[in-house]
């Protein structure tokens, strides 16, 4: 027994000498701090951390609504030290006029690479450089948004409308988050890859199992994210070593994911018409400059971006419907309107003109995701010591992440009405929508690392809206609708906990 006791003691010396250097460094440095909040003298944010880890979006947007400075601190000994900000004049300062100080940082990338690798959303310096100005390059074509609308129509057209058709028809239960990550999955995999999963099929039939590449990569998503919310900053390490734990399964996941893309890359890399596709890889494959697995990096890269961002933006905009049949009818309203306009008719594709001349409909998801946007938070960190705009101290190695979700409810920046949701806010005096600076709905990022794919996410995202509701009618189940706000998954994205149950009523059954 005594010897089992030591060597369990030897163990754990390697833990114990790491945590006591890490205290003892940590409160010899400055620490960042929060307007009215006292950290524990030793263990710093980690008792609150901990009681408020199940809730850090809302918890640190409370701290940083009573905060003057719209930003709050953290330190927890071996962990990462920074700020969480909500602060416009910070997020200009750090994603614009001092980006070159603040990139995604060796700590981040470190943990992301096993998974994402150095691609364009997991890399720093001229390797992300040249990566973006290759993909801004292609995203600017024209060709490319109108294989982005074809792509999107055919899937409402030939998928999600007979899927919805046939639940209205039988009085089904859809969960319309697994529909709507269905479909993103299947676009973006298509405009990314030219490859298309089927996870929905045609005619609209929603198949039990998942597309094991849908599957493989959302699990080794939700994997590595919780890297970063481990309070011990090592034991992801120490788990990736022995091979235990979550570190074994996203090791399994992250292998699924990798061989399904490579397949892919190299078949692509020995077809003989891969200068006449559309597909992002295509593009990249034709040029002949990149190594297969800097292929691999820059498409899963992409397909992390845009997997579930719509799909969470939508999720969240249908509970919102529910709520709002003022603002059902006004989007339907205008869809008429549309149609009239560019004389088509009820069930023929939207073009990419006739998308545009919804502005009440761009108002209205854009208000949605003011509130819960699709990625809530993004992670920067601080190069070199620097000094805020209020002159506040930023060390070297600080993290510095802004958060979206923070600054939609903040009175400071969209006045006392913040938490009320109202399209109005985005619209002008002509009707036309205005938008708001980067810096203050941080929804598509800002500055040189501004999304790419932000015209594609609207396309989508109103196409379905436009066709859905000029059909059909959503109902969110009673006890998801009266039941105060969903509760949320804290990941990449904001997902809804348990989906969204609703029925699907024909029009003209509504009324």
């Amino acid at each position: 027994m005594a010897m089992e006791f030591s060597y369990s003691m030897l163990l754990l010396l390697p833990l114990v000498l790491y945590m006591s250097y890490q205290l003892t460094r940590t409160l010899a440095k400055k620490k960042p701090t929060t307007h009215g909040f006292k950290a524990h003298p030793l263990l710093g944010y980690l008792p609150a951390f901990l009681n408020n880890s199940h809730r850090f979006l809302d918890w640190s947007s409370e701290l940083i609504a009573g905060s003057p400075e719209m930003r709050m601190g953290f330190w927890i000994p071996g962990m990462r030290t920074g700020f969480v900000t909500a602060n416009p004049v910070d997020v200009e300062h750090i994603l614009r006029t001092n980006f070159a100080n603040y990139p995604k940082g060796e700590h981040a990338i470190g943990m992301l690479e096993d998974f994402l690798g150095h691609g364009l959303f997991n890399s720093d310096g001229d390797q992300w450089l040249w990566q973006r100005k290759n993909a801004s390059y292609e995203f600017s074509k024209r060709s490319l948004r109108r294989f982005v609308v074809d792509v999107v129509q055919d899937e409402v057209a030939n998928r999600l409308l007979p899927l919805l058709r046939r639940a209205a028809a039988g009085d089904v239960v859809l969960d319309l988050q697994d529909v709507l990550q269905r479909f993103g999955f299947d676009t973006i995999c298509m405009v990314v890859f030219g490859h298309d999963p089927r996870c929905l099929a045609d005619g609209g039939v929603l198949e039990e199992s998942k597309s094991e590449f849908m599957h493989s990569f959302g699990e080794a998503q939700d994997l590595v994210i919780g890297r970063f919310m481990d309070p011990i900053g090592i034991s992801w390490k120490i788990k990736k070593m022995f091979n235990v734990g979550t570190e074994r399964r996203l090791k399994k996941a992250v292998a699924d994911v990798h061989a399904f893309a490579m397949d892919i890359v190299r078949a692509r890399r020995q077809s003989a018409s891969v200068e006449d596709r559309d597909d992002v890889l295509s593009k990249f494959v034709a040029s002949d400059d990149y190594s297969d697995e800097v292929l691999r990096d820059i498409v899963l890269s992409f397909l992390i971006a845009g997997r579930e961002t719509t799909s969470s933006g939508l999720t969240w905009f249908f509970w919102l419907m529910s709520s709002r049949p003022d603002v059902v009818v006004r989007i339907a309203d205008e869809v008429r309107a549309v149609r009239k306009a560019t004389g088509t008719r009820p069930g023929e594709p939207f073009g990419f003109d006739a998308l545009r001349e919804m502005h009440y409909l761009h108002a209205a998801l854009t208000e949605s995701m003011r509130l819960y946007p699709p990625v809530p938070m993004d992670p920067q960190s601080c190069a070199a010591d620097d000094t805020l705009p209020d002159g506040t101290f930023v060390r070297a190695g600080w993290f510095v992440n802004y958060s979206a979700y923070a600054m939609g409810r903040l009175a400071a920046i969209w006045g006392e009405d913040c938490m009320e949701y109202r399209p109005e806010r985005w619209l002008g005096e002509d009707g036309a929508f205005q938008p708001a600076s980067p810096f203050r709905f941080t929804v598509f990022h800002a500055g040189p690392r501004t999304c790419l794919g932000k015209e594609m996410a609207y396309v989508q995202m109103k196409s379905i809206v436009a066709n859905v509701f000029e059909e059909l009618v959503v109902d969110v189940l009673k006890e998801v609708a009266g039941g105060g706000v969903p509760e949320h998954v804290f990941s990449v994205t904001l997902r809804m906990k348990g989906g969204l149950a609703v029925k699907i009523r024909r029009k003209t059954e509504a009324y």
